[in-house]
């Protein structure tokens, strides 16, 4: 074939099948730059010499490649040719590249003159291969690659996995269990993978996202892409802080510096640069490379950069000139010598170039801490470097992989080195011995970038289709308990360890024959006590165990040596003295031998078994994929089956009564025949656990020690800092090994499983014990108790008498809420204990209760629906007494006294009232007494209508309680009565604490018979000298045996309660939030106050008190059901609809929304250009006082929330600055600082103008010429309109160089931010305090006082942070 004009054919490459290309953005092609651009021809054979030249750059000779309808031209380094649809780029020895969209049947290789030396020969030697890097690149079709000797394709040890577009970059944190993955679709994700959550995407970049990297101590992260933009974020903040321009081409890395605010990055466009992110400037470009550079990292120690290039090299940059030119105010001189730094600065220079890969370098990396350096390219080859102080030399090649390696490194702990490769494998690579250990593979995804955690054993990878986070090896101890002593593996000795004494000692050596292979280690041990034999069963060899015959007198000797009696099995566990079984998986069959190592006997086994563990003497557990069995050896009959997930690990009871079944995340308690008792499931893996004294099983996870109750309740007894694998528990001492094989006792705090056991075992005797001498306190007691049904023990708990007042309520204890209340004596509290006593039907407490707040109106209303027409009468005669004109007309109508009625009508001068009461209830008289006195203004009745007569109800029930429900003690007090009985002496301390013996209550008997408790009072008001006549209920003297009503019934014998309610809808909603608004919306304004107070810091709420009512009132909706009875509240869910669950409760609709703080910034906005300042701070006020209220949905909008404080503060400080000004009538020099003080705030452009316009000219007309004029500047600066600019320019032109009349206390060259409460400048590098709410900056005498800006929070003091959002919980 030949193209253009006379190319000739040199070699064709067939058989490639060769992938249609992703496009860029809208399936645009994309196009490099190498010096010019190239021409787009439409005729695939029109390509002619200078479009070729012109790709070439005029390097040489030129090559080209012909498929169905495409051509190439490249020159040694780097072609590209684009024909219509299609795009080709190949190099040889460099850059293999192809793109194209239809298949390409075949690709001839062609040459122009001039012909530079090439032959077919010297194609196959150089491997022309057009296996793509890049996504947007193509690969061969499927291909089978012969495995290399002496390694083997192993199973990864894979901790986490995600599916997802192409990943190109991966970081670890360093503490957090994070790792951020950049995809080739231009978004970041962050993952915890202890969790397996996606935490936060950030997508601003435009294009492939293909290098990113965390800070090791800051919150920050960097990331770098294909649109020539490094973009700095803070990952608490959600956001982008800024970002660094300066590439010219697609940035390939980016990396922090461990110790100077520094960041590398490589690029395409030929360079490497290094920025300062605390003064955002580029320090230093490293220039030399003549091809994309694919990577450049610091060493982790020495003043160091190590860059990977397509030009076939690596190369060694010495930056410790730079550590001398650190600050920012030297980053920024520097900024004119840049050009200079670009062909060749002193900071940065090369030390040594590396040359030995036959085509381009993809990476390359330092070891840790040896002077080693390791590199991978596209010739397929992973190679080890050694340099000292004066040279670097290569060391050797590492052979293996099929296609273009990616990515390579050294492990952080151990001596290899990892690698992966476009060929779809990670390999790994025994650097001492420089072989192949171990290859990963996936069958269809190439693999692109590696990262290792800083601080522990996992690796993570990016291939096609998502990333994996894995370990090389298990880290997990192979130990065994046998009474006081723990034996155990470390570092390839066996060893022993006393629980009692902590004495750890080595035993024997295990010296094991050098393995090729990786988590060859140890995997379990058996221990038979008797014969202090060990058997020891690792992954070696596809399986195999190791017998140890101990001496006993060998223990503390590690010189002790003896050969090991081994077998191959998958897995080997002692079952009798002298016995143990091994598992065969082919046959599967249990062989048992002896301590010879002799085969006993074979047990064929039940199911189909891939491990086997010890289930007592001569029994057997056999774990399949789907269950486990028990099997006797002996009998050979299976002794208990259960269905379970796959099981990792066994842990029996000390007893062997009880066996916890531990898989990946769940864990499954059973007895000893396999009987299910329970499963307790965890959203994170469960890594080992133990049973304590009591029948406990303690347990760990990745991050806790929990407990597991026989009843299958569990709790948190611990966090941990690291992982750790419980051996044994005594008491309150958790003895484990750490993942280095290190012995830890850690003391913990079990006082809390302990009373739960106690509870459910029903040993009431040790609840009480506890109860009198243990710190037992905390919500979730007391809420474990109610659930629990021993809701009166959770009072016994708190010493607090508003907690005990609540905790009362909701128990419906209403003798213990009205002692509680008692001793709060507040009157919001008399009024709930009023509305409970009423649910229950207790009126004589709701009398008591609402005589002891004064509500005279419920009072009344409570004798008319319990038909007490006897008080009502003197409720009626109070009211009188008290000249409460509508309280007699209330009573009257309650009593159905019309003549009264009429009388109070007529006295309050409401005559055409009363008549028309009068004629309608048929009292003549009266009516023609009222008539006469009328005259001509008697009012008309309607004609030929039938008079209604408004009289009250007749009363269900009269002068008593409402019938209640009877219940009987419940076990736990048969329980209290047993203590009391057999312990007298202590009955009356009992009694005390428990809150029973000492209540002080009213026999309602004794008062209704000897005490009439309104009547008492109402001469207490005649005989009071009370200029308005009412009650004065805090003076009563009532009988001293007779303070407060008693709750119906006879507590010894029996109680009676109300039925147990369900819980409100509102108290739902604060059950697990932490959103004032949503507890306003609830109606706890305590509870929305504290948390205010909390996380704001606000302390005074007077101006958020009318915003409470509307958001309470707002959230709730009220029914009338009938026209006697009260309304009822019903609670409005947000997007509640007909088909929801009835089970499942949404959030409060909120009267409050975001969207109309919008509209309220608005017409601030107008409000301040109209130069109505008082309307406008009145309008940013109130949406200071109005968003701590709101609740939003996303993370995006909570921070609009918080930028919409941010400028609600500025404009509020700004507005209170005018205002103060313009109070100011004498004093110039002030007015002038306050007008530029005004200028410092941060308003919108138009805003802004206007405050530098009127700044200008108050500085003008004072004298202050120079101040003036840089006010003047500053306006022309901010795109003036037409007549502000003329002025501004008339102010320069007088100014001239004229200085201030006057010493201002203001400089504009110094930053500085202005006082919210005496309007002074704090400078930079002055102390300050800040308000915690809006973030207003106060000098420091003002700490302790109430913020002026937002007049809320108190200035300094402690405060969590806004929380407006569910997610911000999460």
């Amino acid at each position: 074939m030949r193209s253009g004009k006379g190319g000739e054919v040199v070699h064709t490459l067939t058989g490639w099948d060769v992938q249609s290309a992703e496009m860029k953005r809208e399936g645009t092609l994309r196009r490099r730059r190498l010096g010019s651009f190239i021409s787009l021809h439409q005729n695939p054979m029109e390509i002619s010499r200078p479009v070729l030249s012109g790709v070439c750059g005029g390097l040489g000779g030129v090559w080209g490649v012909v498929g169905s309808g495409c051509g190439l031209g490249w020159d040694a380094g780097v072609g590209v040719g684009v024909l219509g649809d299609w795009r080709v780029a190949h190099h040889f020895r460099r850059l293999p590249r192809v793109v194209a969209r239809p298949p390409v049947r075949h690709l001839s290789v062609f040459s122009v003159s001039p012909t530079p030396t090439f032959s077919p020969s010297a194609a196959s030697s150089t491997s022309v291969d057009l296996v793509a890097r890049d996504p947007d690149l193509i690969y061969p079709g499927r291909r089978s690659f012969p495995e290399i000797r002496g390694t083997r394709v192993a199973a990864m040890l894979t901790k986490f996995e995600t599916k997802s577009n192409r990943v190109k970059g991966l970081s670890f944190h360093s503490k957090r269990p994070w790792i951020l993955a950049s995809l080739h679709s231009g978004v970041i994700q962050l993952w915890d993978y202890r969790m397996g959550t996606l935490i936060d995407r950030f997508d601003e970049h435009d294009g492939p996202v293909r290098g990113v990297h965390f800070h090791k101590s800051q919150p920050l992260f960097v990331s770098g892409g294909d649109d020539y933009k490094i973009k700095v974020w803070n990952y608490k903040t959600h956001r982008c802080l800024f970002t660094l321009l300066g590439h010219l081409d697609y940035i390939r890395t980016v990396q922090f510096h461990d110790e100077h605010p520094w960041i590398v990055s490589a690029s395409d466009d030929q360079t490497i640069r290094i920025w300062n992110w605390q003064s955002r400037t580029c320090i230093s470009v490293l220039t030399g490379h003549n091809h994309y550079v694919m990577c450049a990292l610091f060493h982790p120690k020495e003043d160091l950069v190590v860059s990977a290039s397509l030009d076939q090299t690596v190369r060694v940059w010495d930056i410790s000139a730079l550590r001398k030119k650190v600050s920012p105010a030297e980053d920024i001189l520097r900024l004119s010598q840049m050009n200079t730094d670009l062909f060749g600065g002193t900071d940065a220079v090369v030390k040594y170039v590396l040359e030995g890969h036959d085509r381009g370098v993809n990476w390359a990396s330092f070891h840790p801490t040896l002077p080693l350096i390791v590199s991978g390219a596209d010739d397929r080859q992973v190679k080890l470097w050694r340099m000292n102080d004066t040279k670097a030399w290569e060391v050797d090649t590492l052979r293996g992989h099929m296609n273009n390696v990616s990515c390579v490194m050294f492990h952080a702990k151990q001596d290899i080195i990892v690698s992966n490769s476009e060929d779809k494998s990670i390999r790994i690579w025994d650097a001492t011995k420089r072989t192949g250990i171990q290859t990963f593979r996936r069958e269809h995804d190439r693999f692109w970038i590696l990262a290792a955690h800083p601080e522990m054993n996992l690796l993570a990878a990016g291939h096609d289709s998502g990333m994996i986070v894995f370990k090389l090896e298990r880290e997990r101890p192979a130990f065994s308990v046998s009474g006081d002593a723990l034996y155990y593996v470390k570092d390839r000795f066996l060893r022993f360890y006393e629980f009692s004494s902590q004495k750890d000692s080595q035993m024997v050596p295990i010296r094991r024959p050098g393995s090729v292979n990786l988590n060859q280690g140890p995997r379990t041990l058996s221990f038979s006590p008797t014969e202090n034999a060990v058997l020891i069963c690792s992954d070696a060899d596809g399986g195999s165990y190791e017998l140890f015959i101990v001496p006993k007198d060998t223990s503390g000797r590690g010189d002790y040596m003896q050969d090991a009696r081994k077998g191959a099995g998958a897995s080997a566990v002692f079952v009798a003295r002298n016995r143990f079984a091994v598992l065969d998986k082919s046959n599967n069959q249990a062989i048992v031998k002896n301590l010879k190592n002799e085969i006993v006997k074979k047990s064929p086994l039940p199911v189909g078994t891939d491990a086997i563990f010890y289930a007592g003497t001569g029994n057997l557990l056999c774990r399949a994929e789907d269950r486990v069995a028990i099997f006797d050896l002996q009998q050979r009959v299976v002794l208990g089956e259960l269905q379970t997930a796959s099981i990792k690990y066994i842990v029996w009871s000390s007893d062997m009564e009880s066996v916890a079944l531990l898989a990946k995340h769940a864990i499954v308690i059973a007895n000893k025949k396999l009987v299910h008792r329970y499963t307790l499931h965890e959203t994170i893996r469960v890594k080992s656990g133990a049973w304590d004294d009591n029948g406990v099983f303690i347990y760990t996870t990745l991050n806790h020690i929990k407990y597991c109750l026989p009843n299958g309740d569990s709790g948190i007894i611990k966090t941990l800092d690291v992982l750790i694998y419980i051996t044994k528990v005594s008491g309150s001492n958790i003895y484990c090994l750490d993942r280095d094989g290190k012995n830890r006792v850690i003391s913990i705090d079990s006082t809390e499983y302990i009373f739960k056991l106690s509870l459910f075992r029903k040993r009431y005797d040790h609840v009480m014990s506890m109860i009198r001498n243990s710190q037992l306190c905390g919500q979730a007691v007391i809420s474990y108790l109610q659930q629990k049904g021993f809701p009166e023990v959770a009072l016994h708990f708190v010493k607090d008498e508003k907690t005990r007042f609540n905790l009362a309520l909701e128990s419906g204890n209403i003798q213990i809420a009205v002692a509680a209340a008692k001793e709060i004596d507040d009157k919001d509290h008399w009024y709930r204990l009023g509305i409970e006593a009423l649910r229950q039907g207790n009126t004589s407490i709701v009398e008591y209760a609402y005589q002891r707040t004064k509500n005279f109106e419920r009072l009344s209303f409570l004798y008319l629906v319990t038909g007490n027409m006897e008080k009502l009468s003197k409720m009626l005669k109070i009211a009188e007494m008290k000249n409460d004109v509508m309280g007699q007309f209330h009573n009257a109508m309650y009593l159905g006294d019309v003549q009264e009625r009429v009388k109070i009508l007529e006295n309050s001068g409401h005559l055409p009232l009363a008549y028309v009461t009068a004629v309608t209830h048929g009292l003549k008289e009266v009516a023609d007494r009222l008539a006469a006195e009328l005259g001509e203004n008697v009012p008309s009745l309607p004609e030929g209508k039938v008079h209604s007569l408004l009289m009250p109800p007749a009363s269900l029930t009269c002068c008593g309680d409402w019938p209640l429900l009877r219940v009987m003690r419940g076990i736990f007090d048969n329980g209290l009565d047993t203590v009391r009985a057999g312990n007298e002496e202590e009955e009356e301390a009992t009694g005390a604490e428990w809150g029973d013996e000492e209540l002080d209550i009213i026999d309602m008997e004794a008062v209704m018979q000897n005490a009439d408790v309104v009547a008492e009072l109402e001469e207490g008001v005649a005989n009071e000298d009370n200029e308005e006549g009412g009650w004065d209920l805090e003076d009563l003297e009532l009988p001293p045996d007779a303070d407060t009503p008693k709750a119906a019934g006879n507590a010894r014998s029996s109680l009676f309660v109300a039925p147990t309610p369900g819980m409100p809808v509102s108290q739902i909603w604060i059950q697990k939030s932490s959103l004032a608004g949503e507890h306003v919306a609830a109606g706890n304004f305590d509870t929305a106050m504290r948390l205010l107070s909390r996380q704001l810091g606000i302390r005074n709420f007077t101006p958020m008190k009318p915003l409470f009512m509307d958001l309470f009132v707002g959230s709730h909706t009220y029914m009338h059901a009938f026209a006697t009875t009260p309304a009822i509240s019903i609670a409005v869910e947000k997007g509640w609809s007909e088909s929801d669950s009835s089970n499942v409760r949404g959030p409060p609709a909120l009267v409050f929304k975001f969207s109309q703080m919008d509209e309220k910034l608005k017409a601030a906005y107008r409000a301040t250009t109209d130069g109505k300042f008082p309307e406008a701070l009145r309008q940013f006020l109130s949406i200071l006082h109005t968003i701590p209220l709101i609740v939003v949905e996303s993370r995006r909008e909570v921070d609009e929330v918080k930028e919409l404080i941010e400028i609600a503060r500025e404009y509020v400080l700004g507005l209170k600055i005018e205002v103060k000004r313009k109070e100011i009538k004498i004093n110039s020099v002030q007015q002038q600082e306050l007008a530029a003080y005004f200028t410092n705030c941060k308003l919108q452009m138009i805003h802004m103008r206007l405050v530098l316009t009127n700044a200008m000219t108050i500085c003008y007309k004072g004298g202050n010429y120079a101040t003036a004029a840089n006010f003047a500047r500053m306006l022309l600066e901010n795109r003036p309109t037409e007549m502000q600019a003329k002025k501004a320019r008339q102010v320069l032109q007088h100014a001239g160089d004229k200085n201030d009349a006057n010493q201002l206390n203001y400089d504009y060259r110094n930053p500085f931010v202005v006082c919210g409460a005496t309007f002074v400048p704090i400078y930079r590098g002055q102390k300050d305090v800040s308000c915690p709410y809006c973030g207003a900056r106060f000098v420091p005498t003002i700490e302790g006082q109430l913020c002026s800006v937002c007049e809320l929070a108190v200035v300094g003091s402690d405060a969590s942070g806004l929380l407006c959002s569910p997610t911000q919980a999460r």
